[in-house]
Parts: structure tokens; sequence; C-alpha cells
């Protein structure tokens, strides 16, 4: 008996060697599918953190952006684009020139429109020339990737998922026109949910409710102006007839930049996840002159009519590739 023991032990050292010196689990790949601006900024943080878990990340971008830039904790993989960094700059700066010229409301309603247009037929037009890159969506089928980590403001990381067949991971503040209820099929009352720029609360008179249903259909418009080629898109893609809210109904988890600290309470579902904390992990002190600053930006602010103001918040919300606020 002492002899079958000690043959054993010799074996059973080695096995307890390999288990503690061989990993528990294996890193992941992870496809990352930016939204450019401030999104792209937010969304760092995560990559980082994927890298530093043991996750191998890459991030997938066109070659003329704004933020997006190679680091040495994940791969850049870039793809080529018909327009010039030079022409990307020039309307960039003149969306920017836009949003702080004081003119007639009028005027300021119809170039902000133009501007969403135009910012709208930029990023389809990016999308488009990422997915007939017959030699890109090779080289990706071939990578293998375990998931997409991709903003939905931009739909065409959710389109390139479903493609793949990859799950996806939405990263978000919040989508237009309430498209994350439809495509997760989450209640959605008007009875108590304030709708975007209503400055109703969560406690509405029966006004305010009727309000609260009517605001949102001036934003469809925006939406329908913003969105509407997608579905044609993933079509051709698909070969067969796939709406937006198909795409979007591909996310496995929906990691919202958000908390009811800040936000009105809403129902959720169970695969929304509410990671609001996310942007304050850097936090420092304000100074004096930063929150001397700060109340001066809210005087100017309450001194803006509130159609220019509105037009600010669509302004920044929608063209986020020319953004200021993720």
């Amino acid at each position: 008996m002492v002899l079958v023991l000690q043959n054993l032990l010799p074996g059973l050292m080695g096995m307890l060697f390999w288990l503690c010196v061989l990993p528990w689990a294996k890193g992941g790949k992870v496809l990352v599918v930016p939204m450019d601006g401030s999104h792209w900024l937010s969304m760092l943080k995560v990559v980082r953190e994927l890298h530093a878990r043991g996750h191998q990340a890459v991030v997938l971008a066109p070659e003329v952006n704004l933020h997006i830039k190679g680091e040495d904790f994940f791969t850049l993989e870039t793809f080529p684009t018909s327009y010039s960094q030079e022409e990307f700059d020039h309307d960039f700066q003149r969306h920017n020139q836009m949003i702080f010229k004081t003119q007639h409301f009028l005027k300021t309603f119809l170039e902000t429109f133009a501007s969403l247009k135009n910012a709208s037929e930029l990023y389809y037009k990016t999308c488009s020339e990422m997915l007939h890159n017959k030699a890109l969506l090779r080289h990706l089928n071939e990578s293998s990737f375990d998931v997409v980590l991709t903003d939905p403001l931009f739909p065409c990381g959710a389109l390139l998922a479903k493609y793949l067949s990859v799950p996806a991971v939405f990263f978000l503040r919040a989508v237009p026109c309430d498209m994350e209820f439809k495509a997760t099929q989450c209640p959605n009352p008007s009875s108590y949910i304030p709708r975007l720029m209503t400055m109703n609360s969560d406690h509405m008179t029966f006004l305010q409710r009727v309000k609260n249903m009517l605001y949102p259909l001036a934003l469809k418009y925006i939406c329908h102006m913003s969105y509407y080629a997608y579905p044609s898109l993933a079509s051709e893609l698909f070969q067969r007839e796939v709406s937006l809210m198909d795409i979007l109904s591909h996310a496995s988890v929906w990691l919202f930049r958000g908390d009811f600290v800040l936000d009105y309470p809403r129902p959720v579902m169970p695969n929304m996840v509410f990671i609001g904390g996310i942007n304050c992990a850097n936090r420092k002190p304000l100074s004096q002159v930063c929150i001397a600053a700060f109340l001066l930006l809210v005087l100017q602010l309450t001194k803006i009519p509130n159609g220019n103001l509105s037009l600010l918040f669509l302004s920044t919300h929608f063209s986020k590739g020319f953004n200021f606020a993720g």
C-alpha cells in the first residue's frame, strides 16, 4: 500500500502543479464596433478593462474618424472610406459653428435638420462601404469572435453581429424614438414615463399625459430620416426582408449608461443592465473656478428660448459622430 502511494505521489504533485499554473478561464475574442466621438471615449474604458481581464479586443473603425486611434490594449482594424479626412473635418467644424450661431429660429431649425441629414447619410455610407467590403467580412468571419460590443445608435455594429451570427452586447445611453422598448418588447406606458424633451416628470396631469403621447410624433420624422436606409441594406445582405427592430432585437444584453438616481423609473427587461457609474470612475473634486463656471453656464442656459434649447439637444443627440455628449 505504501509503495502504491509512493508511486502515485509524483503524478498527484504534477497534477496539482498544473492546476495552479494553468488559467481557470480562457479569455474571449471581442469585436468592438464603436460610435465615434464621446461615445467611443466612454466605451474605451470598457475595452481597457476587457483587456485587463484577459480578453482580446479588436476595434473596427473607418480609416477616417474623429477619436478612434490605436492603443496598446486592443487591435485596431480599419477599412477604407470614399470620403477624406479633410471632408470629414470640414463637416465637423461646420456643425460646431452652427450650434453656437445666434440667428432666427427658423433658420436654425432648417440648418439643424440639414446637418442631421448629412450626418445620417455619412454614417449610412460608412456602414454600406463596410458591409460591401467582402475581404473584410471574410476576415471577420474567419476570426471567430465570441461577442460584438457596439453602440446601437449606430446600428451597423448590430447588423454586423447578426450577419456574423455572434451575440451582441449594446453599450448606450439611450436610443431615439424609444427603439430600445420596441426591440426588447419592454412595456412603455405614456402615463408615467416622461418622453424626450417634454420636461414632464413621472407624475403628470391629464394634459401633460396628452402632451407626453403627442410629443414623440414629431421625432418620428427624424428617426425615419436617420435610420430608414438600414432595413434595405440588411435585406440586401441577408437576401430577405429585415426590419430595424429585427436588427436591434439581436442584442443579448443592453448596457445602459444611466441610473435611476438621475432618470425617472421605468420598466426594464431582464437583459437590461444599468452601469451609470462607469463614467464617474475617475472623479476629482471640483475647484472653485469649475463651480463658478458651471453656475454661469446654468444661468446662460436659462436664458435660451425653449425652441433653441430643443434644437441644440436634437443636434447633439442625433449627430453623435459630430457629438459632444455621449
